[in-house]
């Protein structure tokens, strides 16, 4: 029997990393019905908004999802489709694995680090108040009636809500994610020692779920001292369960520690329906040149094939994609020592190589 599953090309090289992924799936010999949706920029003249609600309802159709990357304009325009996704479907899990792959270029060697963020609370639950309106205004006077502290005139406000029920699933999540992979560690992100009532609860109902996973060890560490410690001895770490914008932010450092966003699969997880997707961008400027590495595009799909219960097809992936990467002959010109590297081979070539290994 085929997965039906959602395929979202997305926009810029968005469609060129998705077509490689979806080939290379197909060759794991695992039968997929592809669903295929479109959204993205490529997509607001024909529908008015970049996420047609029909991707939503197809998404939560079929249960699971792969994506290209979309763009999200800095600044201005439409808000992120891939926040808006998470929320129209409390994807509440972002799931981003760093691990070293032999052949990628990186200070540091053996690092096998996941991150498992909050995808629908802090501030990127986009609670926010434009300067100078009248309910900028009104909140601005509220804050200072309740709390006796004055914001500034013309201040730009956003709501950083953390909630008990939001904090349990994640934690809980990490934990059986950590139990299930045979993981030893989970260490909480925060920064409770100052803000006390949002991170600070964060932090308390954390212990309060490790208690009920005493094979697992339990530690906790604030966001700061966190990332100098990822970057000095991220050894010592295993899994990080954060808030969301810690998440975000290191997830791209423990992408660093790995050689880049290249080579940095993701996972959007929730209860009734999962979307797997590339951490980078949709690099628009390199569209349709067969250029792009589509290496974390085929490892998100390696994580959509363990979600849906197939180890031994994605092992087997994983294990082509190890093998293609750590012979640095059909590789991406940023897998290449000088990026001028006239023997870097285009997206497809790498896709086809991937394949090769596994057949």
């Amino acid at each position: 029997m085929a997965y039906r599953v959602t395929f979202i090309p997305g926009d810029g090289t968005g469609p060129e990393v998705s077509e490689a992924a979806r080939r290379v799936l197909e060759a794991t010999g695992v039968k997929f019905e592809w669903d295929i949706q479109l959204a993205g920029a490529d997509v607001m003249d024909q529908f008015g908004t970049p996420l047609p609600p029909q991707v939503v309802e197809s998404i939560r159709k079929n249960g699971v999802a792969l994506k290209g990357p979309i763009t999200t304009p800095v600044g201005s325009g439409f808000r992120s489709v891939n926040v808006e996704m998470r929320k129209a479907l409390d994807l509440y899990v972002n799931l981003r694995p760093a691990k070293s792959y032999p052949g990628v270029r990186s200070r540091y060697q053996n690092i096998d680090l996941v991150i498992v963020r909050e995808n629908t609370e802090d501030l990127y639950a986009g609670i926010e108040f434009q300067k100078d309106t009248p309910e900028a205004e009104k909140l601005r006077r509220s804050i200072q009636e309740l709390s006796g502290k004055e914001i500034r005139p013309h201040s730009g406000i956003s709501i950083k809500p953390i909630s008990v029920e939001g904090t349990q699933r994640i934690v809980r999540y990490a934990f059986e994610y950590a139990r299930r992979e045979g993981r030893k560690k989970v260490t909480a992100v925060h920064k409770a020692n100052i803000m006390k009532y949002s991170d600070g609860l964060f932090l308390e109902v954390a212990r309060e779920v490790a208690t009920a996973y005493p094979d697992i060890e339990f530690e906790d560490r604030i966001v700061d001292n966190m990332t100098m410690q990822l970057v000095q001895k991220p050894e010592l770490y295993d899994v990080l369960v954060c808030p969301n914008l810690y998440g975000d932010i290191l997830s791209d450092l423990c992408a660093g520690l790995v050689g880049g966003l290249g080579v940095a699969p993701g996972a959007n997880i929730g209860e009734r329906a999962a979307l797997f997707e590339p951490v980078h961008g949709s690099a628009p400027k390199y569209k349709g040149q067969n250029k792009v590495n589509p290496t974390a595009t085929i490892l998100s799909g390696m994580l959509m094939l363990r979600h849906l219960g197939e180890r031994g097809a994605a092992d087997r992936l994983e294990q082509a994609v190890a093998g293609v990467i750590a012979e640095g002959k059909y590789v991406t010109y940023d897998f290449k020592e000088r990026p001028d590297d006239l023997s870097a081979v285009g997206t497809k070539e790498m896709a086809e190589a991937i394949i090769r290994k596994l057949q």
